[in-house]
């Protein structure tokens, strides 16, 4: 949905679109008064069609979902737009963080639609509804838990909220023609139903839903699954920008099958007034990226559970960054998030990168590259194409007024911190403490600089 009404679908069909595409009343939403329009984007592991109808047979085999019926979101994106429409930022939050849910405490943030919807549910068949009833009036219950919870994380008010259920995904696939993918090594793992050669590839819906659902045998388990999701999404936002699919009337009435089968989004969202102020995004200004992790190996509270940590105050500080530091008459400088920060030791401290990126990715900027290198630098510095940079003069501060050196080698939007063991700004011995040990050791070279997910580029980011 996101990717249909960023890239400017046509608008006779947006029109018809918005015609037939379910609509939600009630929902407890924001007004777009901070800054930016922020959609919550939500995929459920739904059984049924945007209108309650249960799915066929044949649908059904498409999914890998098992015969589990429930209603956890093992999706969710924010998607944050700065008010100009200059850019785009879908923001991935792991399905396992450990988050406050209203009504329910702390949990998995994945739960608390379902165990919401759940707890209201079972209180309106106490007052002595019937169970079809009360299971349609408690949806609304755990989309506004979900909102809330959402809210409360990253301190964006949400604005709108669109839902797909996972025949919806299947469908949108299938609409532009299938999407290409790359993968490092090919994959056989069961549960999910991925089974793919290594390199690039073009998968059609029910491979792709594979593609993105698989989290075993994945090095870093859900982390790497989101990434997938982001270079899939990326991949399909570069389709749908793409002539052929948008000139095609086939292609435009698939999608807006798709659409209306398997979507739903709040009533008060004007679909045409936002495809307009959108029809100038560019496909290299639509990126991706993930909610800042303290840990993806914690433990909830009693002990039972694996979950992802996470820090909810550097998630706030995360989000607004998006919307970029202004001067003093308002305008905007420049925006954190357009910018991917490398960070690389060249001395014997261990676990320095990882601390210093961690510090950095708190004011919103994108991680790139961590690990150790060896090379002649002396002195702690920040290395960016021109000096001029805004985002590398915040940086410099940031990490307690590093220098700041040209490497006309780097990308526009890359910045590179160069540590050694005399730094002793934020993220040093001295200012937190014992460090972690996740750097690569000293004599290892650093790996390629990781990129910046976008929807522009050639083609698609090869993944695990």
């Amino acid at each position: 949905m996101a990717v249909l009404v960023a890239t400017g679908f046509a608008w006779n069909q947006m029109t018809r679109l918005e015609n037939s595409i379910t609509k939600l009343d009630g929902l407890s939403l924001g007004s777009g008064k901070d800054g930016a329009v922020d959609i919550l984007m939500v995929g459920t592991d739904s059984r049924t069609d945007a209108q309650g109808n249960p799915l066929s047979e044949k649908e059904l085999a498409q999914l890998h979902s098992g015969d589990d019926v429930g209603t956890n979101t093992d999706t969710i994106l924010l998607i944050r737009i700065p008010n100009d429409g200059s850019s785009a930022t879908a923001i991935s939050i792991p399905r396992d963080s450990y988050v406050d849910v209203p009504g329910i405490g702390k949990t998995k943030i994945n739960s608390a639609y379902g165990s919401s919807k759940e707890e209201r549910r079972e209180q309106l068949v106490n007052d002595g509804m019937d169970l079809e009833q009360a299971d349609k009036e408690s949806v609304q219950a755990g989309r506004d838990a979900l909102i809330t919870t959402v809210a409360n994380l990253t301190g964006v008010e949400v604005d709108h909220y669109a839902e797909v259920g996972l025949l919806g995904f299947v469908l949108l696939t299938n609409a532009v023609g299938g999407v290409e993918v790359c993968l490092k090594e090919p994959v056989s793992e069961p549960y999910s139903g991925a089974d793919f050669p290594a390199g690039r590839q073009t998968l059609d819906g029910a491979e792709a839903l594979s593609f993105v659902r698989q989290r075993h045998d994945l090095p870093r388990g859900d982390l790497d699954r989101i990434v997938r999701q982001q270079v899939f999404m990326a991949s399909l936002a570069q389709k749908v920008l793409s002539a052929g699919t948008l000139s095609s009337p086939g292609k435009l009435g698939d999608l807006e099958n798709a659409v209306s089968r398997s979507v739903v989004i709040d009533q008060s969202w004007d679909i045409l007034n936002f495809v307009e102020q959108l029809k100038d995004l560019s496909g290299g200004r639509v990126q991706f990226a993930t909610i800042p992790v303290v840990t993806e190996q914690g433990w909830s509270d009693d002990g039972t559970q694996s979950v992802v940590e996470i820090d909810p105050e550097a998630v706030k500080a995360f989000t607004a960054g998006l919307l970029g530091e202004k001067d003093a008459s308002g305008q905007t400088k420049f925006r954190a998030g357009d910018y991917t920060v490398d960070v690389v030791n060249t001395g014997t401290v261990d676990g320095l990168a990882t601390n210093v990126s961690k510090v950095v990715s708190t004011k919103g900027y994108l991680t790139g590259r961590t690990g150790n290198e060896t090379n002649s630098t002396t002195d702690s510095q920040v290395q960016t194409a021109s000096t001029d940079n805004p985002g590398a003069k915040a940086v410099a501060e940031q990490l307690g007024g590093l220098p700041i050196t040209e490497d006309k080698t780097l990308a526009p939007n890359t910045i590179r911190v160069v540590l050694t063991d005399s730094y002793q700004g934020p993220g040093s011995i001295d200012d937190q403490g014992p460090q972690d040990s996740q750097d690569a050791p000293t004599s290892e070279p650093a790996a390629p600089p990781a990129k910046t997910i976008t929807a522009g580029g050639t083609g698609p980011e090869c993944v695990n």
